[in-house]
């Protein structure tokens, strides 16, 4: 869920959803090479990859802000899709 302003969630879901689109269109590409790990992806470029998905959240989050990167599990098919976007906006109260 994304939450913060409103000029805030679209930008950052519509960047999010960029970093997600792209791993579908090179899916089978990077399924080749990274077959059952958690990638890491941001600017539509893998910045790591790892066995766990927790893993792949604290390791990226060391240099990487939350909200701007998403972690995917690459394998075939739609069966590990991730498609929960988080943003790094803090919410406010109204």
């Amino acid at each position: 869920m994304i939450k913060g302003p409103i000029f805030g969630e679209i930008l950052m879901k519509d960047d999010l959803e960029k970093e997600f689109q792209w791993y579908l269109d090179n899916q089978e590409k990077l399924v080749e090479k990274y077959n059952g790990k958690f990638i890491a992806i941001k600017n539509m470029v893998v910045i790591g990859s790892y066995i766990e998905r927790q893993e792949a959240i604290q390791a990226t989050l060391k240099d990487h802000a939350r909200g701007t990167f998403i972690v995917q599990k690459c394998s075939p098919g739609k069966q590990d899709y991730t498609h929960a976007f988080r943003s790094k906006v803090a919410a406010s109260a109204y």
